[in-house]
C-alpha cells in the first residue's frame, strides 16, 4: 500500500446549526488512540486506512462549517475520505428534529438546552470501532487508548512521514486476528474473543459497513464467542450510523439516569428509552454527557 501522502485538498465541511462542538470533539478527543489521532483543543487529526492508500486528515471546527484539511495517497480516495469525515462527524443530523423531539421530555429537556446540537459521533471504520469496543471493556478509557496504540505502533502500516503526531494506521483485522495473543494485555477469554472476531472480520463473515442491515450484523457479532449485545450496540450507534440505539445494561446510563432521579436498572431504563425514539442514540449521548 502507498504510504507517501503526495496530495493535498482542504474542504469546509457544512452542517445544519446548531452543533454542539464541545461534546462532539471533546467525545472522539478523549478516545484518541495516539498515534492514530489526536485531539489538541483546536483540530482533530487521524489516520484514514482508504481504498487506494493511507490518508490522514485534520478537522478544525468553525461557526459554520468544519475546515478537513486532506493528504491522500491517491486522488481517487479524496470523495471517500469526505464522506467518512462527515459519518465521525454526524454532520448530516437533523437537529432541529432531533431537539425538538428530546427537548421537551421532561428527564432530558434540561440536558438539551444545555447542548443544543448535540451529535452522535461515528466512525471512519466499522472493523476499527469492533475492536476498539472489545479492547475498552472493563478498562478505563486511558488504558484502552494506551492499548490500542501499542497494537497500532506494532502491527498497523506506518506513515512515510509521521504528520501532527500520527505515524500509523489502525491495524486491519487481518493483522490482528494473525497477532502475538501475549501482545494483548487481557483476560484470556476476551483475548479470544478478540481474535477470534477479527478472524470472522478478516473472513468477511461479519461485514461492518455503512449501508449493512443494524440487525444482520448485530446478529453475526453476537454469535461469536465472548461478543455480546453491548458491542454490538455501540458498533450499530457508532459504525452504521444508527440514530435509535439504546444501551440499557451500560453503567454509564445506569449512573447518568440515578443521578436525575429515575430508575437505572435496564428494565426501566429500557422502558423509559421507549419515549425518546427514534432518536435513542443522541438521548444515551446526552445521558454521558451528563457525567
Amino acid at each position: 500500500m502507498n504510504s507517501a501522502l503526495d496530495h493535498l485538498v482542504t474542504r469546509q465541511l457544512s452542517f445544519t446549526p446548531p452543533l454542539d462542538v464541545a461534546g462532539l470533539f471533546g467525545f472522539l478527543g478523549v478516545r484518541a488512540v495516539p498515534g492514530v489521532e489526536s485531539w489538541d483543543g483546536t483540530t482533530f487529526r487521524r489516520v484514514l486506512d482508504l481504498p487506494y492508500g493511507l490518508a490522514t486528515v485534520a478537522l478544525t471546527p468553525g461557526e459554520m462549517s468544519i475546515q478537513a484539511d486532506l493528504c491522500v495517497a491517491d486522488p481517487r480516495d479524496i470523495e471517500t475520505a469526505w464522506a467518512l469525515c462527515r459519518n465521525m462527524l454526524d454532520l448530516d443530523a437533523d437537529p432541529a428534529a432531533i431537539d425538538d423531539a428530546l427537548g421537551t421530555d421532561a428527564l432530558l429537556g434540561p440536558l438539551v438546552a444545555h447542548a443544543p446540537g448535540r451529535r452522535s459521533p461515528g466512525h471512519v471504520n466499522g472493523n476499527e470501532l469492533a475492536v476498539r469496543a472489545v479492547l475498552g471493556q472493563q478498562i478505563s478509557v486511558v488504558s484502552a487508548r494506551t492499548l490500542a496504540s501499542r497494537l497500532a505502533s506494532k502491527y498497523g502500516v506506518p506513515l512515510s512521514v509521521p504528520i501532527g503526531g500520527l505515524t500509523h494506521a489502525f491495524p486491519t483485522a487481518a493483522a490482528l486476528a494473525a497477532m502475538d495473543p501475549d501482545d494483548l494485555a487481557m483476560p484470556h477469554a476476551r483475548r479470544r474473543a478478540l481474535l477470534g472476531m477479527c478472524a470472522a472480520l478478516a473472513d468477511g463473515d461479519v461485514v461492518i459497513e455503512r449501508g449493512a442491515g443494524a440487525a444482520e450484523v448485530s446478529e453475526g457479532l453476537v454469535a461469536l464467542p465472548g461478543i455480546g449485545p453491548w458491542t454490538a450496540q455501540y458498533v450499530a450507534m457508532r459504525a452504521l450510523g444508527d440514530p435509535d440505539v439504546f444501551m440499557a445494561t451500560d453503567l454509564g446510563v445506569k449512573h447518568a439516569l440515578v443521578r436525575l432521579g429515575a430508575d437505572g436498572s435496564p428494565k426501566a431504563a429500557t422502558a423509559l428509552a421507549e419515549r425518546w425514539r427514534p432518536w435513542r442514540s443522541y438521548a444515551l449521548h446526552h445521558l454521558w454527557a451528563s457525567l
